[in-house]
């Protein structure tokens, strides 16, 4: 799908951005440096001694451009009929001491945090960026799922380990996704094979997908800010697929063994579905059979109603969390979305609830029992997750906000034209034709999502991340 980017040139507007970029950070309650005994974890920790030599295993990671902290790496080989897919999980466990000062540190983070002038990691950059990361041609301990699939990508059997790992290559979405049009080979030659089968497990299963476009915040070396939104390449897509197959089976793992973390979501109530049957009803693209996943996987992309059906389809995946146990599984442990049970378990660089997963799911993999460690803290992760996510979630609005009002500070008190998406009482959201930007309206009469509109921009204060229309 093409790139929709809209800019913000040098100017007075780009000043005045970078200061409310500067003071969103400032305005974070979450730490940013590290103590200096963290530092020192961090660069002096040593991991314990692998159980098994993988280093002759051409491993390649799959990322955007640019990314340093690597959690994953694949190998993908034909096994009889079926397939091997070998997937390594940077070993973070491995470098983190339980009860430390980089344990406490990344505790009080709970995750990454990417803001548009750079992110805020989760553990010190020497460790997330360098020792612990899956980098190409460096060897590296790793958690190591092996998978055997049948001709139809069903997981006949796996195993875990920790093992020693040199990745080969380090590739990224856009050029994987032009070599693999393009028929040339790659490491992700079979990820599309692989990646189609678990895609059609998926549908068997009722698993849904949202696929909302992307909205990232990019700073130019120039200094400028841009907004690009765009759909994720069919690429992410399969690679993600890996990513699900690990977390079911990780959650297998904890649920036979009584112990663990699940990433859970309700499945929709009836009066959910009732709301948005209506919605796509009002926009002319009627949800009139199937499941609510197979509806979502047919709307057609370059379709202009298409975003506004997403958006109003938003409403069904509300409500995840993360339910812990320690003795009897609850009910209810379901990730609705993926029609599984589920378990974060492939990106413990940047998330801190996947340590935990893959330490429990090691131990049992070894006929262990789960780490005291683990057990004893498994009741905080919940909370510590809610509230890191919040604050990512903020983060993340705001900076949209403030980069939306600078694109159309040069506007005000013109009139622009817009689509609407989405409509709550009085007030719409709508997609301004140029600039590329989301915003909030007032209502005009008797518009619906897929009018196409005309609104006067009256403000945008770059600082508060506000823009506000007339009629």
């Amino acid at each position: 799908m093409p790139q929709r980017r809209a800019h913000v040139a040098p100017s007075v507007a780009q000043s005045e951005l970078a200061e409310a970029l500067a003071a969103l950070r400032a305005s974070l309650d979450a730490p940013v440096e590290f103590s200096p005994e963290a530092l020192a974890e961090a660069s002096e920790s040593t991991a314990p001694e692998p159980e098994v030599d993988l280093r002759d295993v051409p491993f390649a990671t799959l990322d955007p451009a640019g990314s340093r902290d690597l959690d994953q790496a694949f190998h993908l080989a034909r096994l009889g009929n079926g397939f091997e897919v070998r997937y390594a999980i940077a070993d973070v466990p491995a470098f983190v001491r339980p009860g430390g000062a980089l344990d406490a540190a990344a505790r009080e983070r709970g995750q990454t945090l990417y803001a548009a002038d750079g992110s805020i990691p989760l553990h010190p950059r020497p460790l997330s960026e360098d020792r612990a990361s899956l980098l190409p041609d460096v060897e590296r301990p790793a958690l190591v799922w092996t998978f055997r699939l049948d001709e139809a990508g069903a997981v006949d059997g796996f195993r875990l380990e920790r093992a020693l790992i040199r990745s080969r290559a380090q590739l990224e979405y856009t050029s994987v996704q032009k070599a693999l049009a393009a028929g040339e080979d790659s490491p992700a030659a079979l990820l599309p094979v692989i990646g189609g089968l678990r895609q059609d497990l998926e549908r068997e299963r009722g698993g849904a997908s949202l696929n909302v476009p992307d909205e990232e915040v990019l700073r130019a070396a120039d200094g400028t800010y841009s907004i690009v939104r765009r759909h994720p390449l069919p690429v992410e897509d399969w690679n993600a697929q890996l990513s699900l197959m690990t977390g079911m089976a990780a959650a297998t793992l904890m649920i036979d063994a009584g112990v663990g973390v699940l990433r859970t979501m309700p499945e929709p109530d009836a009066a959910a579905f009732d709301a948005f049957r209506h919605q796509t009803e009002a926009l002319g693209r009627p949800w009139t059979s199937g499941g609510y996943g197979e509806y979502l996987r047919s709307l057609d992309r370059s379709d202009p109603l298409t975003l506004p059906v997403l958006e109003a389809a938003s409403t069904l995946f509300r409500g995840a969390g993360y339910e812990v146990f320690d003795g009897s599984v609850p009910d209810g442990i379901e990730q609705a979305a993926i029609a599984a049970p589920y378990a974060h378990a492939t990106a413990p660089l940047r998330r801190l609830v996947d340590r935990w997963s893959l330490a429990i799911c090691l131990a049992v993999s070894n006929g262990q029992d789960a780490p005291a460690w683990a057990r004893d803290s498994l009741a905080e992760l919940p909370e510590l997750m809610r509230a890191s996510s919040q604050r990512a979630s903020r983060l993340n609005a705001d900076t949209i906000n403030c980069v939306e009002a600078a694109l159309l500070s040069p506007r005000v008190g013109e009139r622009l034209d817009a689509t609407v998406i989405a409509v709550r009482e009085d007030r719409a959201t709508v997609q301004i034709a140029e600039p590329a930007v989301t915003a909030s309206a007032p209502l005009p009469a008797g518009a619906v999502p897929g009018d196409a509109v005309s609104l006067r921009l009256v403000r945008a204060d770059i600082a508060k991340g506000e823009v506000e229309f007339a009629l």
